[in-house]
């Protein structure tokens, strides 16, 4: 990879890698951390990453040290998620995306990653299966449990009218 290819990559990718981190650490400071970590390794290892494969490359590295942050700092505690103001207006944008939000927040970090993969990035099953070290049928089993568990929250009595 030239440094010409670096910077186009940084370009094309900075923004998908940062949106895919901070949904699921919901941590904009730590996000950012993450993708400018992601960046270096990618700049460091340049020499042995193909400019094709960069994209795949990056989101590894991002994942990866995603992961290693969420259990360094496995500290989460659900005060913070209780103490928000419960008293909204009423606004379909804002709240179907809350909505999705919660949702997406209520699966295991590997079910939000694979969600977030395949159907905010567009990724294969086999793209994502080397990104997440996992098997194709286990990233489509872990996808298809996480999409029921988001169906049968969103789906319940409490969205209802």
């Amino acid at each position: 990879m030239t440094e010409k290819d670096y910077n186009d990559c940084v370009r094309q990718y900075a923004d998908n890698v940062f949106r895919f981190i901070v949904k699921n650490l919901r941590q904009e400071d730590n996000a950012r951390d993450i993708v400018q970590s992601s960046f270096e390794k990618l700049w460091i290892n340049r020499a042995q990453v193909e400019s094709e494969k960069s994209k795949s490359y990056l989101f590894t590295i991002a994942y990866r040290l995603m992961i290693d942050f969420l259990r360094k700092n496995n500290k989460m505690s659900l005060v913070q998620d209780f103490e928000q103001d419960k008293r909204t207006t009423y606004q379909p944008d804002k709240q179907l995306k809350k909505v999705l939000d919660d949702a997406l927040q209520r699966l295991s970090e590997i079910q939000r990653s694979l969600v977030l993969l395949k159907d905010y990035e567009g990724y294969s099953y086999e793209e994502i299966g080397r990104i997440t070290n996992l098997s194709d049928s286990q990233v489509k089993v872990y996808l298809h449990r996480a999409r029921l568990a988001m169906r049968e929250y969103l789906v319940g009595v409490h969205y209802v009218l």
